[in-house]
């Protein structure tokens, strides 16, 4: 269980960023400028892709944030475009 703000914003944070770069990996264009949250959620539905993700910890790091899974995936993408450069993306 997570105490903090920080906690739970890193918990909440961690696998959905790992999914969001699997999800651009497989972009024709390899950028996170093509990602959308429809996107995302349907690679989360599909069990064979990026397996070694926790699905249901996207879902509840959302939830610990008090924040619709749309909302999130939305500002997590948003965040990583900001960071295209750092993140290779």
């Amino acid at each position: 269980t997570c105490n903090s703000l920080l906690e739970k914003v890193l918990f909440a944070c961690d696998e959905l960023a790992g999914f969001i770069t699997a999800v651009t990996y497989v972009r024709p264009s390899k950028t996170v400028d093509e990602v959308e949250v429809k996107s995302v959620k349907k690679k989360m539905k599909d069990k064979a892709f990026a397996r070694a993700v926790n699905r249901d910890e996207i879902r509840s790091g959302a939830e610990e944030l008090g924040i619709p899974l749309d909302e999130h995936i939305e500002f997590c993408i948003m965040a990583m475009r900001a960071n295209k450069k750092i993140l290779g993306l």
